[in-house]
């Protein structure tokens, strides 16, 4: 593996009834740092590649090397400590709604806590500190003593995110982080993980729907059909033709209109 690389995925394939593959040989690699987006139909395996990279999904077949350890065979304290340094910020944010903001950012720590401290939510100065930081880091400190249920969906995401930057992260993947939103909720939640990648040096893998935001705040795009990569370059290359492709000509929910 180069040293330039933090996740390298080689061969990998998921079926989840034995015959059909939701993932089929994908292989695709990511720096430190590097914004990656992955954008096809539903189905076509974004989040399936995804959920295999911090093994909340086991693969069929293949290889996941991050940060230089073979991720498809850890278990245990093993697999436990390669979760700490992999985020998810998830399209239906996964907060505890009637929690504040901030009890919500600080367990992205409970990764780093025995069963006991997590369970009385014991954290450090440090790490309290940490939490506000990062809530002030995606413009919400003003809302760290409000329930996750009075936030708007954009808010819920940026606190998504919080959580995920307190984590310690060096890859953080988001699945579908805008979904829900409003474009204005939708740009800055994507500019906040532009910013993280940037500014704090984590890789961002992000499936998204919205082909116009991956081309405008990606590194590189990937685009998946039918649990197949058919596309792995920067924004300016993915042409009309290649979003037919990762799309299919005649797929009447693909975003010719707004990318071309």
């Amino acid at each position: 593996m180069s040293t330039a690389d933090l996740l390298r995925i080689t061969n990998l394939s998921k079926s989840y009834d034995g015959s059909t593959k939701a993932l089929d040989g994908a292989s695709l690699s990511l720096r430190r740092g590097e914004f990656v987006s992955i954008i096809g139909s539903s189905g076509a395996g974004k989040s399936t590649l995804l959920r295999c990279v911090n093994r909340l999904i086991d693969p069929t077949e293949g290889s996941i090397l991050f940060d230089g350890t073979e991720v498809c065979g850890l278990r245990g304290r093993k697999l436990r400590g390669l979760r700490r340094r992999i985020s998810m910020v998830f399209q239906h944010y996964n907060l505890v709604h009637r929690s504040t903001a901030i009890e919500n950012v600080l367990q992205g720590r409970l990764g780093y806590k025995n069963s006991l401290a997590g369970a009385l939510s014991l954290f450090s100065e440090e790490e309290k500190r940490n939490a506000f930081e990062a809530l002030e880091q995606v413009g919400l400190g003003c809302c760290a003593y409000m329930r996750a249920d009075q936030l708007s969906g954009g808010q819920k995401q940026r606190v998504g995110i919080a959580r995920a930057l307190v984590q310690d992260p060096l890859l953080i993947l988001a699945d579908e982080p805008i979904a829900s939103l409003d474009p204005i909720s939708s740009r800055t939640v994507m500019e906040h993980l532009r910013w993280a990648a940037d500014e704090k040096g984590i890789a961002c893998l992000v499936s998204l729907h919205q082909v116009e935001y991956a081309q405008q705040f990606s590194d590189r795009v990937i685009g998946i059909s039918g649990g197949k990569i058919v596309f792995d370059g920067v924004p300016a290359e993915l042409t009309p033709a290649k979003i037919a492709e990762i799309y299919g000509e005649d797929n009447p929910n693909a975003p010719f209109a707004e990318c071309c």
